[in-house]
């Protein structure tokens, strides 16, 4: 594979894996005016943010199976698709239960675009490089927290919150065309799969008995979703407790994604003098640190506007260790069924990141920051017992069969 084609792939993947965080982030300064619009309250439009991550959780173990059998392309071309239409429908809500709903479909669309794109990646390149191209995959992915609420602040500022919905449904339509035209067919459709609810089952369950896959998969989707979480608080967080405007929002949740970005591409330095399995416990166990020091400071009210902002920068920074090497470790043993690897490990990402972001979204205005930060801390320091146990289980098994690992 020449340079060239390396980087068209990874662009092209990286923006499917980015149309769901995009999804996400540029409508995040407009919740106000939302709230506003439909009558309800800053905490009930973030329901519509919990459903967006039940409708990615529960598309993706739709999706895993579809890729597996059908080949990447069909499914990925019916999920944008539905995504489009989903997001034009999002502009044209006039309550707040339709643009929930809405919601839910938009992501069961987009999260074909994250499956597909972390299937291919093992499909296309040599397991020893997934985790790089995981990395910058991520590259792609972490820029955009740094542009939709920077550029959601302005759109909405501008015409309205629900021009932020065209834009998103421009966004899929340029993607739908970028698939047609670039990517190529990068797996062969398994027609010996099955599509009855009986083979997917136990399709999936070959899948999470390989102790290396519910190891880094179970603990890196406790440690992301304490981004769930602050993607969830974020908003009253920044204009509710320190009364920020929506263009500055937009600015500083910008910001500190640069620590996210910053780490993955550290990341892949860091990798060529240590292996994945070394990096993940050291950065768990920094982000554990930093959310306990994080939920007693502002219990106790010791923290400002700058002491927050440079706990989430480290907090976040370490997601940018953690999330493309458990990545790269949980899809490792598989090459047959990657698709349903992918998925079930997308699944248990937003279906753990789903609670915390309800978690969040439970409380009332005026508990302000806690809720927030309090899931930020328990979800990390739950993956780092999660991960400190299953590495146990796997070093018995390794002793046990002996080297090598499997693949499925």
């Amino acid at each position: 594979m020449n340079r060239k084609t390396f980087i068209s792939l990874v662009l092209i993947l990286g923006s499917l894996t980015a149309l769901g965080p995009f999804s996400i982030d540029m409508y995040l300064p407009g919740f106000p005016a939302i709230a506003e619009s439909l009558n309800t309250t800053v905490s009930h439009v973030s329901l519509s943010l919990s459903s967006y991550f039940i409708g990615i959780s529960a598309g993706q173990l739709l999706y895993g199976p579809l890729l597996d059998r059908f080949g990447r392309k069909p499914p990925l071309f019916i999920g944008l698709a539905l995504y489009i239409l989903a997001s034009v429908g999002c502009s044209f809500a006039t309550t707040i239960d339709q643009l929930v709903i809405l919601r839910f479909i938009q992501a069961v669309g987009s999260c074909a675009a994250a499956v597909a794109s972390i299937a291919m990646v093992r499909d296309l390149f040599p397991v020893e490089d997934n985790a790089k191209v995981f990395a910058l995959l991520f590259l792609v992915v972490g820029a955009s927290p740094m542009i939709a609420p920077t550029v959601g602040s302005y759109v909405t500022a501008a015409w309205g919150w629900t021009s932020v919905f065209w834009v998103l449904a421009g966004m899929g339509i340029l993607l739908f065309l970028a698939c047609v035209y670039y990517l190529p067919d990068s797996y062969k459709p398994d027609t010996s799969l099955s599509l009855k609810p009986g083979p997917i089952i136990s399709n999936f369950l070959s899948v999470i008995r390989e102790p290396q896959f519910y190891t880094y998969a179970i603990a890196g989707s406790f440690a992301f979703s304490g981004l769930f979480a602050y993607v969830a608080g974020s908003p009253l967080l920044f204009m509710k407790v320190f009364g920020l405007g929506e263009k500055t929002y937009g600015w500083i949740f910008a910001a500190l994604s640069v620590g996210f970005i910053g780490s993955n591409q550290l990341n892949t330095l860091v990798l060529r003098k240590f292996r994945s399995e070394q990096i993940v416990p050291v950065a768990m166990l920094l982000q554990s640190i930093t959310g306990i020091v994080f939920l007693t400071g502002t219990v106790n009210g010791w923290f400002g506007l700058g002491v927050t902002l440079f706990l989430l920068f480290i907090y976040l920074s370490c997601l940018g260790f953690t999330n493309p090497n458990t990545s790269a470790l949980s899809l490792a043993p598989f090459s047959r069924n990657a698709g349903s690897a992918s998925a079930l490990m997308g699944a248990m990402q937003m279906g753990i990141g789903t609670l915390a972001s309800v978690c969040v979204s439970l409380f009332d205005e005026k508990a302000g920051a806690v809720p927030m930060v309090a899931v930020m801390m328990v979800s990390s320091i739950i993956a780092l017992g999660i991960l400190l146990l299953g590495r146990r289980n796997i070093a018995e098994l390794t002793v046990g069969n002996g080297p090598g690992m499997a693949v499925h």
